[in-house]
């Protein structure tokens, strides 16, 4: 590992949420009119989901949220305390309480703004086609009260100020655009690299102006092939050919001159990636179907092997190859779960 590597190097923004799994029926998506590998935020439809999952299915509690689950990966392949830092907001609750004390565990110096009126959120992962498929269901409660006065905290203001790399999910979208705003142009003045995540299909269609908001500031763009389909049919690109996709991603505006660099992930195709507006593809591991148990957290895992060697200043090769080998490894775990005592020697 790099001797560069210091404490509080990356910052990522998010969403905490108590994961809550189960490998479930088609029925039971159907009932509540979930598609197979998708995420949502729940409404009232979705009232009686996890009580049903708990009285039907073998349920698993992990504390979770995509970026801490990204950061939770980079600590595990970094073995150094605190090199990752965390905003997010949660209640004053038992379950706020497991959150933390995963991720402090993981090595993360975790700082969260508490909600005094809202519980912490949840997301119930419903598992299906033998771990192949996931559909997420997100209640946000305390972490959609996620404020920009957290980050004007003296001593949150100084981890910002530290940090030399920032991730952020679209999912934060709905929490607090003007957060992401003043991080990204933080960001982009003081000439860090900002990498965000396209998160879900409903992030783009719902708030494709927060993103084109943020897009100009991103650094590094990554997602997933449903997501990039969705942002390419919102943006009117005039094509479904991924690699073509990819390329219009990145020659979106962009400020400063340092070009964007996407990432796309396409499940056991080829991973897309673009950087200096030239095209490269990279072959990911097949697994027997017999050792895929989850592909919930595939994404977060990947993006936390990809940033554990950026920030090290590994080139872009060694960092899709460890983000290759993060899912890979996570996918034969229940949740984002991995074996902490399993190194990473690139």
């Amino acid at each position: 590992m790099s001797t560069d590597t210091k404490e509080g190097m990356l910052l990522g923004m998010g969403n905490p949420l108590l994961d809550i799994l189960a490998t479930v029926t088609p029925d039971f998506l159907t009932k509540f009119n979930l598609k197979a590998n998708n995420a949502i935020l729940a409404d009232e439809s979705h009232k009686s989901l996890v009580p049903e999952m708990v009285k039907n299915f073998k349920v698993e509690y992990i504390a979770g949220g995509s970026v801490q689950n990204t950061l939770r990966i980079a600590q595990w392949i970094l073995k150094k305390p605190n090199v990752a830092a965390f905003f997010g907001c949660v209640g004053r609750d038992d379950n706020s309480e497991i959150i933390q004390k995963k991720a402090v565990e993981a090595g993360i110096n975790v700082q969260y703004q508490y909600s005094e009126t809202q519980s912490t959120g949840t997301c119930a992962v419903l598992v299906t086609d033998n771990g192949r498929n996931r559909s997420l269901v997100a209640d946000l409660s305390a972490a959609n009260c996620f404020t920009s006065d957290h980050i004007k905290k003296p001593e949150n203001k100084k981890l910002i100020e530290n940090a030399q790399f920032f991730y952020i999910s679209g999912f934060f979208l709905t929490v607090s655009q003007d957060t992401i705003q003043t991080v990204a142009k933080y960001a982009h003045e003081a000439n860090r690299t900002l990498a965000m995540n396209l998160s879900a299909p409903f992030i783009v269609q719902i708030f494709k102006d927060g993103m084109m908001a943020a897009m100009p500031y991103v650094d590094i763009l990554f997602g997933n092939e449903t997501e990039a389909l969705a942002l390419a049919k919102e943006l009117d690109f005039g094509t479904s050919k991924m690699e073509e996709i990819a390329l219009k991603i990145s020659q979106l505006k962009k400020a400063g001159s340092k070009p964007r660099m996407v990432v796309i992930t396409q499940g056991h195709d080829p991973v897309i990636l673009i950087k200096d507006g030239a095209l490269k593809t990279y072959p990911v591991e097949q697994l027997p179907e017999g050792k895929i148990v989850d592909t919930n957290g595939a994404g977060d895992a990947f993006v936390g092997g990809f940033l554990a060697q950026l920030i090290q200043g590994k080139d872009v090769d060694s960092c899709v190859k460890c983000a290759i080998w993060s899912a890979t490894h996570v996918i034969q775990q229940s949740g984002c779960a991995f074996d902490s005592s399993i190194q990473y020697f690139g």
